[in-house]
């Protein structure tokens, strides 16, 4: 009723539980009883007297011209039903859009329409094919075109007889030279509740796809349990969506397939702009979403560019929505990466051009940056960018104030917020468990020197609180954030980039009894092609003033250690390009009746869509992650070394990851099953709240639909998915042992908790507080200029006369640092229509199964407990990472938010 009373007012659904769905399209149930009666022509008001009597109880709405019940029928009874079908208009609409749209509503007149046809789920015993009702139109199109409403109802009526089965499908026909976007279809029946068909879907004209499209009900079915009136709908609609891997895709395609990433570069432009393939037998990486496009001219293994502002391929249904609430996150990329950062290079003569002073980075702030904006940039005071204030031939660009200056100006320059956002910053997931002392590096010691690290016991012996090294070990009070083997093979090639200049670090902390985490050593390595006396340097706490600022310089250097490897590793390959392998493989081979594929929906809008915008303009070379972190053209080789040596998809859930870093130890006393070696370890101890949620929402699930492991061996659809994911999606890792089998429900539960968890929480926690951390750039510098200078450099001089002019000299410039921060504040917004954790579009009736929506309702229910949960602990002052003067809440795992950059809040998906 809520559907079709949602925009035009009509009560059109009657509904009574008298008789349910499923009873009255059972074979024969309507024969029986009508079974006394025949069927002639009657009056409205006596054949609802008639039919009350024959079914015992009040009825939906019926046609005037149905029947009168007289005895003895024949032959089945007909009967009509009326179909809502809800359309969402577009929002914005060209010219051309505006003359095709009315054209539509003039041809709707003359027999150029829509239409629909309900499928039964039974077999017609005489033609042995599925039983059809009578092909119907959508009513009134012409008439309802111009409505200004988000959402119009449209109504279509079928003839069906009493023994037509229940209609499990409807195929729709588009003679419209348009697109139009389907939400729903609602079907009104006789004596019981509606049948909903959740669409959510472009439907494309038949001049360009003339195929019928195909939607099934919200039944869900397994594989062998599908009705045989469907079965073949529901193979032929996965066939059209894996198309046949040749050509082109247009835009307008529904197709879904594999191919590896050769679209990085644009060789075309000059071998500086090449960049390796990745994805194959020498750079092994995730694969991405196949788009056709015809090599480049001078590179035949590398896909030509789409160049912005025009579109990458992305399945229709995979591109963001067109309301104005949905585009807003979009909107806000684009704006930054096609008008915005250009503006910025133009207003900001010398990519060189450094910050004075700190005042100079207060000013961005306050003051904000003066923008030149030539005409062609006239709106951009009209896009939603981070405070943009324009005037008649120049703006003026102010950054919001990052929430790590809000509670203290000061704390990014302390060693307790620098341990404590290992913990509970936007990064807080390479923490790990110091076991041995010193660490030891694990690359080739033929090609990149001793294994041994520089770090000795006398370097933090006085920093243990009178414990010995061993000591300290033993009682699991040493923790490590080592990127010394990420970066070590690359140092070389980065440092001979111009203007970056970089380590390999590696940051030792000690546990303090109060439970908050102190460096107490910093190792720089070099390659040890460098000169001897600076392969290896170690840098422990400041004792006077030139050793602070040293300190302040490798604390810097490790930040932006830290930066690449969250952006590259933890954040692009862990959430979205791992992630896309599975929802690709997802749209290939489970049906949208396929319960799992209902499961997994929510968590996979627009991680596609997203992905290719990054594909476009984000990690491609020269894109903007090239030019904001210090590893330049190599990050992308930097993400992918990690994929081969580091990812592992059986280590991707947050219990086995925890107790992979030595953060956590299993303990079946405890909750979770697991004793945190911190106990206040903001990340982890909310991280595992959700986790569990998760978790048992999945069990509940995988437990309704197979309640034994044949039935999931057996699940043709569902190994299909998984084999392809695996061997196809992540190919050249596809013989490591330790991928997990799907031979039971377990194993089912665990890859399905692991997948929502990394669509949901786990990028949540590591994407949305990327301008609240890094919008402050001397907090976490993306990138570095200046190496430290010891006492026998050129540089060394300069150091002493001017520490902070050194400092900043060596931070990101100007043009650098404005230009990631508009990026990252985007990147850190969410939409008005955000869509979270424990919410689901149409949660009513995603699926017909109302056992799945109660659990659903109550999975939510806990989503809304853990909330509370996680305001108390920011609000307990024993938990000093996350409460105390000066301290930010850890909130990022908190699963609701206000729009906007709030630091804050759990999306269903992957979605900016």
């Amino acid at each position: 009723m809520a559907v079709a009373n949602e925009t035009m007012g009509s009560s059109f659904l009657h509904k009574t539980s008298l008789v349910s769905k499923s009873k009255l399209f059972q074979r024969g149930y309507l024969e029986k009883q009508f079974r006394p009666f025949r069927v002639v022509p009657m009056e409205k008001k006596r054949i609802v007297m008639n039919l009350r009597k024959a079914v015992n109880g009040p009825v939906a709405a019926i046609s005037e011209d149905l029947v009168k019940a007289v005895p003895l029928a024949e032959k089945p009874v007909k009967f009509k039903v009326r179909a809502v079908v809800t359309i969402r208009n577009k929002n914005k609409e060209d010219i051309k859009e505006t003359i095709v749209k009315n054209l539509d509503a003039f041809t709707d007149r003359i027999g150029q329409n829509v239409v629909l046809q309900l499928i039964s789920t039974e077999i017609d015993p005489k033609t042995n094919t599925p039983k059809k009702s009578n092909e119907a139109v959508l009513k009134d199109w012409s008439k309802k075109t111009n409505l200004k409403v988000e959402k119009v109802n449209y109504t279509a009526e079928f003839l069906l007889t009493s023994d037509f089965g229940a209609p499990g499908a409807i195929t729709i026909t588009n003679k419209h030279q348009q697109e139009f976007f389907l939400e729903t279809i609602t079907i009104e029946q006789l004596a019981s509740d509606p049948i909903h068909f959740p669409c959510n879907s472009w439907v494309q004209s038949r001049k360009d796809h003339p195929a019928k499209r195909i939607f099934f009900s919200n039944k869900s079915y397994l594989p062998g349990e599908t009705p045989e009136g469907i079965k073949a709908l529901r193979e032929q609609e996965l066939k059209e969506i894996r198309g046949d891997g040749k050509g082109e895709r247009k835009l307008s395609d529904r197709v879904y397939d594999f191919d590896v990433y050769n679209d990085l570069g644009n060789p075309d432009k000059g071998i500086e702009f090449s960049r390796p393939r990745l994805g194959g037998e020498k750079i092994p990486y995730p694969r991405r979403c196949r788009t056709g496009r015809a090599p480049s001219d001078t590179d035949i293994t590398a896909e030509s560019r789409v160049e912005k502002p025009l579109p990458m391929y992305v399945p229709r249904d995979e591109q963001f929505e067109e309301s104005k609430q949905t585009t807003f996150s979009l909107g806000r990329l684009k704006a930054v990466l096609y008008n915005l950062i250009p503006s910025l290079k133009a207003s900001i003569l010398s990519n060189k051009h450094d910050f004075h002073g700190f005042s100079d980075i207060d000013s961005l702030y306050s003051k904000g940056v003066l923008l030149k904006l030539g005409l062609q940039d006239k709106l951009l005071k009209k896009l939603p960018l981070p405070r943009v204030v324009s005037e008649s031939s120049q703006g003026l660009l102010r950054y919001n104030t990052p929430k790590i200056l809000s509670k203290d100006k000061f704390a990014w320059l302390r060693d307790d917020e620098f341990g404590r956002q290992a913990i509970a910053g936007v990064n807080p997931v390479n923490i790990e468990r110091l076991k041995v002392f010193p660490p030891v590096s694990n690359l080739d010691p033929d090609v990149y020197g001793p294994q041994e690290s520089a770090l000795k016991e006398e370097h933090i012996l006085g920093q243990l609180n009178g414990m010995t090294v061993q000591q300290a070990l033993d009682e699991n009070k040493l923790f490590v954030v080592d990127y010394h083997d990420v970066y070590l093979p690359f140092i070389d090639r980065i440092n001979a980039l111009d203007g970056r200049k970089t380590y390999a670090t590696r940051t030792i902390f000690f546990l303090t009894p109060l439970g908050t985490l102190k460096p107490i050593a910093i190792e720089l390595s070099l390659p040890s092609t460098a000169p001897s006396s600076r392969s290896k340097r170690v840098v422990t706490p400041p004792v006077e003033a030139t050793s602070n600022w040293i300190w302040q310089l490798a604390k810097a250097h490790v930040c932006s250690n830290d930066a690449g490897v969250h952006q590259l590793v933890n954040h692009w390959l862990r959430t979205h390009a791992s992630l896309e392998p599975f929802i690709l493989a997802a749209h290939r081979q489970l049906s949208a009746m396929h319960p799992i594929f209902k499961l997994l929906d929510p968590h996979m809008r627009y991680t596609m869509e997203i992905n290719a915008l990054a594909r476009q303009s984000l990690v491609n070379g020269e894109g903007v992650i090239e030019s904001c972190f210090t590893p330049g053209r190599y990050c992308m080789e930097i993400s992918a070394a990690a994929y081969k040596n580091f990812w592992r998809f059986d280590m991707e859930g947050l219990p086995a990851d925890l107790i992979r870093r030595g953060m956590a130890e299993p303990d079946p006393t405890k909750p979770h099953g697991l004793k945190l070696l911190i106990e206040d370890y903001p990340y982890a101890s909310d991280g595992l709240l959700i986790w569990d949620a998760i978790e048992n929402w999945v069990k509940t699930y995988v437990t309704h639909y197979y309640p034994n492991a044949n039935i999931i061996r057996e699940d043709e659809e569902l190994q299909a998915w998984y084999w392809e994911s695996v061997n196809v999606g992540h190919a050249d890792l596809r013989h490591e042992t330790w991928w997990s089998q799907l031979n039971n429900s377990d194993d089912l539960v665990s890859i399905l908790t692991t997948l929502i968890w990394l669509s949901s929480a786990q990028h949540a926690a590591l994407n949305f507080g990327q301008y609240p951390y890094g919008g402050y750039v001397p907090n976490r510098p993306p990138l570095m200029r200046r190496l430290i200078p010891d006492e026998n450099d050129p540089e060394y001089a300069i150091f002493l006369n001017d520490p902070q002019k050194y400092f900043l000299s060596a931070l990101p410039s100007v043009l650098q640092a404005t230009k990631f921060m508009a990026v990252v504040d985007t990147l850190s917004t969410h939409s008005p229509d955000e869509e979270y954790l424990g919410e689901r579009q149409q949660p009513s009736i995603w699926t017909g199964d109302a056992e799945m929506v109660e659990a659903f309702y109550e999975f939510s229910a806990e989503i809304g407990r853990i909330e509370k949960e996680i305001d108390r602990r920011n609000s307990d002052g024993r938990l000093k990472n996350r409460c105390g003067a000066g301290v930010l809440a850890y909130e990022l795992l908190a699963p609701s938010s206000e729009p906007g950059v709030t630091c804050r809040g759990v999306p269903n998906s992957v979605s900016i």
